[in-house]
């Protein structure tokens, strides 16, 4: 017997709302006992009313998932009654860092430092802690070092849905940064002339 769309919708928010993080869509699609399309199809329309209407809530998509949160459009009224989150500082190196580990991953800490030149640990332990960037397994070599890429938050937080969606870098704007940086250092080393 087929179940009434109302009924999925419903099982579906309590998922999503339950679990406060992104589900997997085939998750999803095996608690329901439905294919994977018709349950992104059923999702996605959820999406536009949410939006459409003056709901407090929505569903974003992240990669291969799906997540129930807050519109920012009420965030201010949900200030009022909780603690302000804290908000991460995410300074240059940390961005820098972030950056080759969204581009290169996964990555190893010995990777990210032979490309920026310089020990990284406490940038990825940070970016760990902002929970911006995770470990996704180990390396296959001697030692088996640890393999970083980027969370979901990630993505929420880039306002982006998958990695794929990140700018691309053409060789011509490399060769800017690298003429910039040369700048840049060559500004560090001048003596100051009085």
């Amino acid at each position: 017997m087929e179940q009434d769309i109302n009924v999925i919708e419903g099982k579906i928010e309590a998922v999503l709302f339950s679990m406060g993080e992104a589900v997997d869509r085939e998750q999803i699609a095996q608690a329901l006992e439905l294919d994977v399309d018709t349950v992104v199809k059923i999702i996605h329309n959820m999406m536009d009313k949410y939006d459409a209407a003056d709901r407090g809530v929505r569903i974003v998509e992240l990669e291969n998932a799906f997540q129930m949160c807050t519109k920012a459009d009420y965030y201010d009224t949900l200030v009022k009654i909780i603690n302000v989150p804290k908000k991460h500082v995410l300074t240059d190196v940390l961005l820098e860092t972030l950056s080759i580990i969204a581009y290169k991953q996964p990555i190893t800490r010995q990777e990210i430092e032979a490309i920026r030149g310089v020990s990284c640990a406490h940038a990825v332990n940070k970016l760990v802690e902002y929970n911006l960037v995770q470990e996704v397994g180990r390396l296959e070599v001697i030692g088996r070092p640890i393999l970083f890429g980027t969370t979901d938050e990630f993505l929420r937080s880039f306002g982006v849905q998958s990695t794929d969606e990140l700018p691309t870098i053409t060789p011509d704007k490399i060769e800017d940064f690298k003429q910039q940086a040369l700048e840049e250092a060559q500004l560090t080393f001048d003596p100051v002339k009085d």
